[in-house]
């Protein structure tokens, strides 16, 4: 079981790099965002504060690498470079699902070596909604919380890949149920992600009601993972039909602007520091992305990355002073259209 889940693992990752699995159809919807600009903004652009706090650790601007790797060989150097890199730069790192290391004990150290390496930083494990179902389930996670740092447990919601998957989990019946109790077992909060299909504010209330107070809301527009499963299918045809499902990530940011007690995450399209700074202003805490930085890291290298997330960086600080914002708590207060 544990190297067929490997195998997967490194297929979704081979899959991602070598062929085009974005949304065809479909976009995150930042582009139909067009912020108030400043004509006079008054603001001292090198005195602009792009910090946040999440998680109780200071960002320099509010990114995060969402979780991809672990499990699997060769990811513990992956993930070094990219702990390495993410301190560096002071942004949050989410780990990939670490269900593997539940399977098989010797994948533990490719998730553990990112905490080592990036003490300063939130880092965010992830397990799946079909692993949180069973009490045996639970705390085996529990236990291997334990065993690896981190500041926060993620559970992502993947129903569509797992319903496309050809080894995928067909039962989430007791997900809600199974959260709440991980809630109330874990050492540290519990968040939960969905993985590129986005969150409605329906089911936000739902998972709000049982205690969860940071949501990822990984919207369509981005990666799309019934494109990636297509290449893995049995039924391409099924999973061609559904390589644009989902709700976009600013129509979920939008969904859930009025769920004052719950901190949002817009990821799934992100893809610019501009995109960011729109995000913000729709309430999110922080924005992140994952198949960017994937390929800069894997393709080009560590150096390319780090340049990457420079130049977001800078996008997302001259957004700020063009709309007259000397720290990030200003966003939310920029003024918008939505663009037909």
């Amino acid at each position: 079981m544990s190297d067929a889940i490997a195998i997967r693992k490194e297929e979704h990752v081979t899959i991602c790099l070598n062929k085009d699995v974005n949304f065809r159809e479909k976009t995150a919807g930042f582009e139909k965002i067009q912020l108030a600009h400043s004509a006079l903004p008054e603001v001292n652009f090198k005195a602009i504060d792009t910090t946040v706090l999440f998680l109780g650790k200071t960002l320099s601007f509010p990114l995060m690498i969402s979780g991809m790797t672990g499990g699997f060989q060769g990811a513990r150097q992956f993930n070094r470079e990219l702990a390495e890199i993410c301190q560096n730069r002071r942004i949050a790192l989410g780990l990939g699902s670490i269900r593997q290391a539940i399977k098989n004990p010797d994948f533990l150290d490719s998730y553990q070596i990112m905490a080592q390496v990036a003490p300063d930083i939130p880092i965010i494990g992830n397990i799946g909604a079909a692993q949180v179902i069973s009490e045996k389930q639970r705390h085996e996670i529990l236990n291997l919380v334990k065993k690896i740092k981190m500041d926060a447990l993620a559970v992502h919601l993947n129903p569509l890949q797992e319903i496309l998957q050809p080894e995928g989990d067909h039962n989430f019946e007791g997900v809600l149920r199974g959260i709440e109790s991980l809630i109330s077992m874990m050492p540290i909060p519990i968040m939960v992600k969905e993985t590129g299909a986005g969150i409605s504010e329906k089911v936000a209330r739902r998972l709000h009601e049982v205690g969860i107070h940071i949501i990822d809301v990984s919207g369509a527009g981005g990666t799309s993972w019934a494109a990636v499963e297509y290449y893995r299918s049995n039924e391409p045809e099924i999973a061609a039909n559904f390589w644009d499902w989902g709700i976009p990530t600013v129509d979920c940011l939008i969904e859930l602007q009025s769920l004052d007690d719950v901190q949002k995450i817009a990821s799934g399209g992100v893809r610019s520091g501009m995109d960011i700074a729109k995000a913000c202003v729709l309430k999110a805490t922080l924005a992140g992305a994952a198949q960017p930085f994937l390929r800069e890291l894997m393709l080009k290298g560590p150096e390319f990355l780090d340049s990457l997330i420079v130049r977001w960086q800078k996008e997302f600080q001259i957004v700020m002073f063009l709309t007259g914002c000397k720290k990030v708590a200003d966003l939310p207060g920029v003024s918008f259209q939505i663009k037909k």
